[in-house]
């Protein structure tokens, strides 16, 4: 009799659709979420691993793992080569990674931009950097930030420009996890600068670009009013949703998922046993929505509702999304050696939110 309540117990959870964790799906088919597919247009084609997105009036420009930025207008797409001083690394998920435009792009052209190279005999690095463009090609102006320790893996690499008009960086533990809990290291961390490289005179450690640390692998940035969100890999699943509290420790290597600990933060979501891989965040309407790589799906956050469910599926691994208007825009990432590209693969998309 106990056993027979047990699975009547389990059976009415499985058609909630729901779990400890507050996720929300409609239903499992092999390892991907089924969801009601929503009308998605195909707004560009043929993108060699794109990572960011960024747009100025109605033209985007999507960095390219690979070396390039694609500036797309009018419905047309130009790749252009990006020169910089060192020489792209050819380690795992590095290369070209995050994209920004300047506030000023229209009048100064310039862009800031995020990289792995590796340096002859000294290792592998990734540095922070101002671009500026001629038109068909972007050229390395400045370096902002240099020689943060890199690896095989964990990059971080997401930028992003705040409401306060500072520069802001995620950078990863390069694998080795004790560096995220060392203030005095820049792995593990979401960093903070003026737009000229200089340190902000109210970052939460003195003389430090260091914003927040005991990060993973953080990839996603966006604000919601002043509120900053961040979404990061977690160790074999345990994927994250934060908010960002300024000079907080998010536990890295210490905690993770809903373990606590006094003096470090847990999430908002966690995937628990279930790997989203999230990676480049948006925001509309009281909502969080997040890019999943092993997830394969656009991903939504409910600030109020405390819920979380995949709203696009089917297309593949996830890399970036932005919102413009009544749009949320988002790139696949099949090309990049983990995925199963189709023809024409990585493509920007775009969905009407209120469909969603």
């Amino acid at each position: 009799m106990r056993k027979a309540g047990s699975i009547l117990l389990m059976m009415v959870i499985m058609l909630s659709g729901c779990s400890l964790f507050e996720k929300k799906d409609d239903g499992i088919e092999g390892n991907e979420v089924v969801v009601n597919q929503p009308n998605v247009e195909v707004l560009a084609e043929k993108l060699q691993i794109p990572w960011s997105i960024d747009q100025v009036n109605q033209t985007f420009y999507i960095s390219e793992r690979t070396g390039n930025i694609v500036k797309i207008e009018n419905g047309k797409t130009e790749r252009q080569p990006v020169r910089l001083a060192r020489p792209l690394a050819k380690a795992a998920e590095a290369g070209l990674l995050g994209f920004v435009l300047d506030p000023q792009f229209l009048d100064n052209q310039q862009a800031y931009a995020y990289y792995t190279y590796s340096e002859d005999g000294k290792g592998q690095f990734n540095r922070v950097v101002v671009l500026k463009t001629n038109g068909p090609v972007w050229t390395e102006e400045k370096i902002l930030l240099d020689r943060i320790p890199s690896a095989a893996f964990h990059h971080g690499g997401r930028l992003k420009i705040g409401p306060d008009g500072h520069l802001y960086i995620t950078t990863g533990d390069a694998t080795t996890p004790e560096t995220a809990q060392d203030v005095n290291s820049l792995n593990g961390k979401i960093l903070r600068m003026k737009l000229d490289g200089t340190i902000p005179a109210d970052n939460p450690f003195p003389n430090s670009y260091v914003y927040s640390f005991g990060h993973r692998n953080p990839q996603g940035l966006v604000w919601v009013e002043t509120a900053l969100y961040a979404s990061e890999h977690g160790q074999s699943a345990h994927d994250e949703i934060n908010q960002i509290t300024p000079g907080a420790n998010y536990g890295w290597p210490v905690i993770q998922g809903t373990e606590q600990k006094a003096g470090m933060f847990t999430p908002l979501y966690q995937s628990g046993n279930e790997t989203w891989a999230p990676s480049g965040m948006a925001a509309a309407n009281g909502k969080l929505y997040a890019a999943t790589l092993r997830g394969n799906a656009v991903r939504e956050f409910g600030l109020q509702q405390k819920q979380t469910s995949p709203v696009v599926t089917g297309l593949g691994r996830i890399r970036d999304l932005y919102v413009d208007g009544d749009y949320l825009y988002f790139v696949s990432n099949n090309t990049d050696g983990r995925g199963n590209p189709e023809q024409n693969d990585d493509k920007l998309y775009r969905v009407l939110l209120k469909d969603l």
